[in-house]
């Protein structure tokens, strides 16, 4: 006798399948299955090995890039120095003085003339 169900009137099981006989599994698939997963491991080690290089890549231009900032902060402080030389160099009190050593006097102030150039 069936059971009755909630929803309806009495509903006979499905019929079972009949149960497929196990059957070896042959040695060319399990083959396949390995050579599969040696691809896959060989293009994630492929991938990985890609990876590292980038960063490697990245690191040493890191590292250029750190020694051509050095470089730029010494040649700002030797352009600075220099040009505190030129300027102490150009200056009146300097030359003056570089002038008397040399033997050289001021003109006096009769000798001194002034141009007077035309206004256009």
């Amino acid at each position: 006798m069936a059971a009755l169900d909630w929803f309806g009137p009495e509903v006979a099981a499905p019929a079972a399948r009949p149960a497929r006989p196990a059957r070896p599994r042959t040695r060319a698939r399990s083959q396949r299955r390995v050579r599969g997963g040696i691809a896959w491991i060989a293009a994630f080690g492929v991938v990985l090995a890609g990876v590292v290089a980038l960063n490697v890549a990245v690191l040493r231009v890191n590292m250029q890039v750190s020694r051509l900032d050095k470089a730029q902060i010494e040649l700002q402080a030797q352009n600075q120095a220099l040009a505190s030389q030129v300027s102490s160099a150009a200056s009146a009190q300097r030359i003056e003085q570089a002038a008397h050593r040399l033997g050289y006097v001021p003109a006096p102030a009769t000798d001194t003339s002034y141009l007077e150039l035309p206004q256009k």
